[in-house]
């Protein structure tokens, strides 16, 4: 394990890259898909028909296909964004009818006399929407979300197989292509830089899930 500890300083430094892949490609995620969810669920037909297309083709594109898009098809089209931006955007992207899902199947579940309710006392669908049906669907659907985190956490891997930038991925590319009697070492080492951040979600998401279960 000398490779591992000799080079941690680079696997600090892919991690912190890992870290901020996950939160900015989270973050963009969370909110392309509650707007999706929204749209799924619209009164009006064409948003709902946009959200639901959109849905199925980002779901069943491959995450390396969406990478590639991002980060090589864009600057061929013009665009000037680092790759490493280019990359969030593509887990952004990716992620995002997942969460949709997740917080539709949660929307679903909201009893329906919470919005009659809400209409009645004379919300528009925005109104009963962002102040009545989501916050409960989001209660519901913490563990499904945190566990569509712990798939990006692992998707963020992608960005590094596709292109070069200093993510955990990219790190043990590097350090096995240059210690090739220590790749298991290697291959460890970024694992468990991995596991610092897939296991404690998993762990808080079957706890609210158990907690949730009793509430109910």
């Amino acid at each position: 394990m000398d490779v591992v500890v000799v080079n941690l300083p680079l696997y600090l430094e892919g991690f912190a890259t890992t870290l901020l892949l996950l939160a900015v490609g989270g973050a963009g995620a969370l909110v392309i898909g509650t707007l999706v969810a929204a749209m799924r669920i619209s009164p009006i037909a064409t948003l709902r028909v946009i959200a639901t297309v959109y849905t199925e083709i980002i779901r069943n594109t491959p995450l390396t296909l969406v990478v590639i898009f991002c980060a090589v098809i864009l600057p061929i089209l013009g665009s000037d964004l680092p790759y490493l931006i280019a990359g969030m955007i593509a887990l952004a992207v990716y992620t995002s009818p997942f969460i949709a899902e997740a917080l539709r199947s949660g929307i679903n579940g909201v009893p329906i006399g919470q919005a009659e309710a809400a209409r009645s006392l004379g919300l528009g669908f925005g109104q009963t929407v962002s102040l009545i049906v989501l916050p409960q669907a989001f209660r519901m659907t913490i563990p499904p979300l945190i566990n569509v985190f712990i798939a990006l956490t692992k998707n963020t891997s992608v960005v590094g197989g596709v292109g070069y930038v200093t993510e955990l991925f990219g790190v043990g590319r590097t350090l096995a292509n240059a210690n090739g009697d220590a790749v298991i070492a290697v291959l460890v080492g970024v694992a468990f830089f991995y596991l610092i951040v897939t296991v404690p979600l998993g762990l808080i998401a079957t706890q609210l899930e158990r907690k949730w279960v009793v509430q109910r």
